[in-house]
């Protein structure tokens, strides 16, 4: 079990990091570049280990989650990503880590929780990877276990519109809107083990996600 409390923060070159990356680079590009909209940032608790599940459409997804919650988020992500140029430092800078194709599921549990253990923000992707118009059409147990597990909130956020930026095939971002919504944190499951209660949260959070995601622009 993780322990909460108001003054447990990210360690502080983390945030430092975070900051500047986040105001040199995601932000303008964000606001800018992609017209980005953010609605509910101050449902987000700023301190304390927390879950934040979201949607998945585009690679850009984490920073432009982890800049908009107002705190850093540690992600898990594809080997292949690290590969890329400038999404790599992007990730990195963004306190992303590696995670092997393939590997397995209690593997991302126990990298998830360490990292909650060290008062972060953990992210999570409902549907584990990619789909091609932001819906989540097969959620995964993950999130509510690790919640359930950490004894964490878990903070539903629908990112609108990243599907369409960066299509299959192009290179370049195209200059769509993008927006973002950040929901009521939910309470975790009492135990990890009541797969009726995990199934139950997961649902909700799918639903919660849905809901902002059908707001639109």
């Amino acid at each position: 079990m993780v322990s909460g409390g108001k003054e447990q923060r990210e360690p502080t070159v983390s945030l430092a990091l975070y900051y500047l990356f986040k105001w040199t680079v995601v932000n303008p590009l964000l606001r800018g570049y992609f017209r980005g909209r953010i609605y509910g940032a101050e449902n987000m608790p700023t301190s304390g280990p927390v879950l934040v599940v979201a949607n998945h459409a585009s690679d850009f997804d984490p920073p432009i989650v982890s800049s908009c919650v107002r705190r850093p988020v540690s992600y898990m992500a594809k080997q292949e990503l690290f590969k890329v140029p400038v999404l790599s430092t992007a990730i990195r800078a963004f306190f992303v880590y590696p995670l092997q194709r393939g590997g397995a599921a209690r593997v991302a549990i126990r990298a998830a929780l360490q990292q909650l253990e060290l008062v972060w923000a953990v992210g999570v992707f409902l549907q584990g990877t990619r789909t091609r118009d932001g819906r989540i059409p097969d959620p995964k147990l993950g999130a509510a276990m690790i919640a359930a597990k950490a004894q964490v909130p878990l903070v539903p956020v629908s990112l609108w519109g990243t599907h369409r930026i960066l299509p299959r095939g192009t290179k370049f971002p195209k200059p769509l809107p993008v927006t973002v919504r950040i929901g009521v944190p939910i309470a975790p499951p009492s135990s990890s083990k009541d797969r009726l209660a995990l199934q139950a949260v997961t649902d909700y959070c799918c639903d919660r996600i849905h809901t902002l995601h059908d707001l639109g622009r």
